[in-house]
């Protein structure tokens, strides 16, 4: 049975969740970051909201630029160095929200993130969360640190998953190369650079790994909704993937997580995460595969563009086509290996690495039907699937008009 005590607040008399104001008087008025629509959705699992919770740290770029440029490194490989120093940054930005997360006396926070912020010379990891307070001190609610905002917080929890805490997964890598190594592209023949591929593949995943050993560390047994990003850091063509998540706890999906490992990794949104488990579905895995492809600039095509005036080229279709295809071949292998029933939600990118090489990846979720499991109410309200609307325009000063909890203008 979940801790949350999220549906027997909906009482038979007809009093909404968090309407008993004994219980939720406090001196001053409260500042959150939570919709109207997340308020209701946290009154439903116990919680009201508290304010709005901010951590920082501050780092010279020209320190994570120095690093860069002393390595050399192909095409996608890691650059440990640059990995673990903005692991630091993130890092510390968190311990600073925690430590003003307690000494508001709030026990738990909803939808924090972890920013990257670029100032003239600086780059500052943000993190910003909504704080959350009990409505009843007598409930045994579990404190928690969550990625997700309210409404996603609020459909985790029906679906069984007890958050835990806020994990994350980076790393930084190079999407340039050694002047050796972009000189024998121009050799390249046109298909599939395989080790270059390979390089990928193991880099791409390298976060997944890391947010899952993080999780490991909380005792969860699930990281779900999670947001992968992939950002440039302003430095020598480095660019970082970010996976993150709120590491959570499902006693129902323990047999699953076992197969796996001991974590379920999922980017399911959370709305689908409970229509799967509705229906007697669970995540396995979050999947992904990426391949690297030489369009062969030297072997004619650049040459016969030039003299294109219209119609398909159709070389760079069935390259590009072929990309694709090796893409989710690997996403299929993957799933078919941990026993998965499907994979969903997938989502395809294409990458120009220049000198005529693209990457294609693809992601998605691996899932599988596993008895015994379903929600607790038979449907979700209205308000944890209504689309919050922006109410706040400023299109004069975009580069200044930074919104702290989503770091757009």
């Amino acid at each position: 049975m979940s801790l949350f005590p999220h549906n027997d607040q909906q009482t038979s008399s007809g009093q909404q969740p968090g309407e008993n104001a004994a219980q939720i008087n406090s001196p001053g008025p409260r500042y959150s970051g939570l919709s109207g629509n997340e308020m209701y959705c946290v009154a439903l699992i116990g919680y009201r909201p508290g304010n709005l919770t901010v951590g920082n740290s501050v780092f010279a770029l020209g320190v994570v630029g120095g690093i860069a440029s002393s390595v050399r490194t192909v095409v996608g490989g890691e650059i440990a160095q640059v990995t673990n120093m903005i692991a630091e940054g993130r890092r510390l930005s968190l311990d600073r929200f925690k430590k003003e997360l307690s000494d508001s006396g709030a026990p738990s926070a909803t939808g924090v993130t972890s920013e990257l912020v670029f100032h003239p010379g600086n780059v500052e990891f943000l993190s910003v969360g909504s704080s959350l307070l009990q409505i009843n001190s007598d409930n045994q609610n579990p404190n928690f640190i969550s990625s997700s905002d309210g409404q996603e917080l609020f459909c985790q929890v029906d679906a069984g998953y007890t958050p835990l805490d806020f994990v994350f997964g980076n790393v930084a890598y190079s999407i340039g190369a050694a002047r050796n190594i972009l000189g024998s592209f121009k050799e390249m023949v046109r298909g599939e650079v395989t080790q270059f591929s390979n390089v990928f593949n193991i880099t791409r995943n390298l976060a997944l790994e890391r947010i899952i050993a993080e999780a490991k560390t909380k005792n969860a047994n699930s990281v779900v909704g999670i947001r992968t990003t992939i950002l440039p850091i302003g430095v020598n063509g480095v660019q970082e993937m970010v996976m993150i998540g709120t590491a959570s706890y499902n006693p129902r999906i323990q047999s699953v997580a076992d197969t796996v490992g001991g974590v379920i990794t999922s980017d399911l949104t959370s709305e689908e995460m409970w229509n799967i488990a509705k229906i007697g579905y669970v995540p396995i895995k979050l999947v992904l595969g990426t391949s690297v492809f030489s369009l062969g600039i030297a072997g004619g095509i650049k040459a016969s563009l030039r003299n294109l005036v219209k119609g398909e080229v159709t070389v760079l279709s069935e390259l590009i086509y072929g990309a694709r295809e090796q893409s989710l071949r690997n996403l299929r292998d993957q799933a078919q290996a941990i026993g998965a029933d499907e994979v969903l939600g997938i989502k395809t990118y294409i990458y120009n690495l220049g000198n005529g090489v693209i990457e294609f990846l693809a992601i998605g979720t691996a899932v599988k039907r596993l008895e015994g499991i379903s929600t607790y109410s038979s449907q979700l309200p209205p308000q944890a699937i209504i689309r919050d609307k922006n109410t706040f325009i400023n299109v004069a000063e975009t580069s200044y008009g930074i919104n702290l909890e989503t770091n757009k203008p």
